[in-house]
């Protein structure tokens, strides 16, 4: 018995570890000055949790 109660505290353990890590990796990031890579496109990379507020469809391809 003590050996099942263990086992199961083991798995509940183990999962709640496993959400704090998801979510721990899936939150938002924190605000960085900008890096060179987004410079040569003059633009600031689009925050992917923020509505977009002017969405761009010129840059996507033409469809015939």
């Amino acid at each position: 018995m003590l050996t099942t109660f263990l086992v199961i505290a083991g798995v509940l353990l183990g999962l709640v570890g496993l959400l704090a890590l998801i979510v721990s990796l899936s939150a938002r990031p924190a605000t960085r000055p900008s890096s060179g890579w987004v410079a040569d496109t003059g633009r600031r990379h689009p925050d992917a949790w923020s509505v977009p507020t002017s969405p761009a469809t010129s840059e996507l391809p033409t469809a015939r």
